[in-house]
């Protein structure tokens, strides 16, 4: 078992490192048959990094249910990526194979740690992913979806005020709410709601009196999220309102007052709230204060250097000494028995998705859509630095989760949503260039 670990995680680092490359030099190969040959190795790798997690899982574990959940992730990523083919045969089949492969990092990692938490992961990505299947459509087909910004707006501030009103504190801040046994953290969702707000609000109208509007719409939102004390998700809002401004206007001004007022509003925030002081306390010197508020961050600093370049293999390290391990923690979790080569190799990934983002809304020529693209391709890139940064104590904790990796149906959800969103915008491009070569 052993032997099996320690040469298990080397396979582990040049099967992410192969993944990671295909993503930079797809696009690159300009042959349309080569290019099919590049997205069938990610498949292969993606398919092949799972067997291998879960087979060690169960030899170490002697649980027939990992086998079944092994089982259970093939299937679904076969019908996923045959229906993809079949329904959306214009879709962006990188990002597919991407949001697959995070899915399976993270399915291993929680499966390693905690198997009903696995179980439960899958069951929530696959049903996000069959519901995701008809949003292509729906933003292919329906043209009105500019037009709804009232809607947008009002359901996203309803769904806050839900939360502050209903939901219970843990860990310092009002995050969820419990209906029939589901735990729904409804800022998640409202991520969406807020960057079509946005889009709609300024794609027909850049005046200062438009954007003061789409401003003070947003405040709203990041003044909900901080009474609720959820500053991480406020934060995450607060930026991407800041970005989209800048990019509708082209005005500095903007994203500088935004700034300005962002640093006051920190100050205070430090100055209200007592976990805001323990976070950053924690962040100075977390060793200073190990026995209270400085533990998380300290295990999490541990095993990342206990795990080095190339980890100690699944099971040959303690990741369950850190705190949430499959939420907040999950990447320090990765890099202790995958390796820093792997989590370095896992954030390349991240950052394909995101450029591959960017380049659908700088060629789309929907302004609309346009915008929806850098408001979404935002929350997801800060929502890694996030993480990642309050992990490795670049900056302090925020209790954001890492995207499709660590444990969480309402993140699960939202971004695989996101994703779909993200897929109808590159159909809708690959249309609009078709009717340009129509014209032609």
């Amino acid at each position: 078992m052993h032997i099996l670990t320690q040469a298990a995680k080397y396979v582990f680092i040049v099967l992410m490192l192969l993944f990671s490359l295909m993503d930079y030099t797809y696009y690159a190969r300009k042959d349309e048959e080569k290019r099919k040959r590049v997205l069938g190795s990610q498949i292969s790798i993606t398919y092949l990094t799972l067997i291998l997690g879960f087979l060690i899982i169960f030899l170490h574990d002697r649980n027939l249910l990992v086998l079944f959940l092994l089982a259970s992730i093939c299937i679904y990523y076969g019908i996923t990526l045959v229906l993809y083919r079949l329904i959306y045969p214009r879709s962006s089949m990188l990002l597919v194979n991407n949001m697959l492969m995070l899915l399976g990092v993270g399915f291993i990692m929680i499966a390693r740690l905690n198997m009903d938490q696995a179980m439960k992961q899958f069951m929530i990505s696959a049903g996000g992913t069959a519901v995701a299947f008809i949003i292509p459509v729906i933003i292919r087909k329906l043209k009105g979806l500019s037009k709804l910004r009232i809607f947008y707006a009002a359901a996203g501030i309803a769904a806050l005020l839900c939360v502050l009103a209903l939901a219970r504190i843990s860990g310092g801040a009002k995050l969820s709410i419990s209906v029939g046994g589901f735990t729904i953290q409804f800022s998640e969702l409202v991520k969406i709601t807020l960057v079509f707000y946005l889009a709609s609000k300024l794609s027909r109208d850049t005046s200062v009196r438009s954007v003061v509007t789409a401003a003070a719409v947003s405040a709203v939102h990041v003044v909900i999220l901080v009474l609720s004390t959820d500053l991480g998700t406020a934060l995450v809002f607060f930026v991407t309102a800041l970005v989209m401004i800048y990019v509708a206007t082209r005005n500095p001004v903007w994203p500088l007052a935004g700034m300005a007022a962002g640093s006051g509003a920190s100050v205070a925030a430090y100055h209200l709230f007592d976990h805001v002081q323990k976070r950053v306390t924690a962040w100075k010197d977390p060793f200073a204060v190990y026995d209270t508020s400085g533990y998380q961050i300290g295990q999490g600093l541990f095993a990342i250097g206990a795990g080095g370049w190339f980890g100690t293999g699944l099971f040959g390290g303690k990741p369950q000494w850190i705190p949430v391990a499959t939420k907040d923690f999950i990447f320090a979790a990765i890099c202790e028995e995958f390796g820093s080569v792997f989590g370095i190799s896992l954030l390349l990934v991240c950052m394909s998705m995101y450029l591959l983002i960017i380049t659908i809304s700088m060629t789309i020529r929907s302004r609309f859509y346009k915008l929806v693209a850098i408001g979404l391709g935002t929350e997801y890139a800060f929502q890694v630095f996030l993480t990642v940064g309050g992990v490795t104590k670049f900056i302090p904790m925020t209790g954001i989760t890492l995207p499709l990796v660590s444990y969480g149906g309402s993140s699960v959800v939202s971004t695989i949503i996101m994703l779909a969103i993200i897929q109808g915008l590159y159909i809708l491009r690959e249309d609009e260039g078709e009717e340009t070569l129509e014209r032609f």
